[in-house]
């Protein structure tokens, strides 16, 4: 049996953020809302379901972030949570977003 404390815990600390972007998996295009940030990852509300499945690679387009790349880790009832797939560039986009447009916590992001 499982316990809370036999559970993983997150590495990265979670910023709560409201970000709208176009989410493009496979053939599938859907656009959703950025519910919280962190330097390894996002979970995103989308407007209307698609098919996904862990280890898919989907792309994410918004104003505030630019595009960014990365793999499915799970998919619950309309919710995604992506990581990245992390290049210098995406990187830079993700430190830019928490310095010039997000108020909270600012997490320290490293390579």
């Amino acid at each position: 049996m499982t316990t809370i404390k036999d559970m993983p815990v997150r590495a990265a600390t979670r910023s709560n953020v409201r970000i709208f972007a176009t989410v493009n998996v496979m053939h599938q295009s859907t656009r959703g809302r950025v519910v919280d940030l962190s330097e390894n990852g996002m979970a995103l509300d989308l407007e209307k379901p698609v098919q996904a499945i862990p280890g898919q690679l989907v792309t994410i387009e918004s104003e505030e972030l630019g595009r960014l790349s990365g793999t499915i880790r799970w998919f619950r009832n309309g919710r995604l949570g992506i990581q990245y797939k992390l290049s210098t560039n995406a990187l830079a986009q993700i430190t830019s977003y928490f310095r010039f447009f997000h108020e909270e916590v600012r997490p320290v992001l490293r390579r």
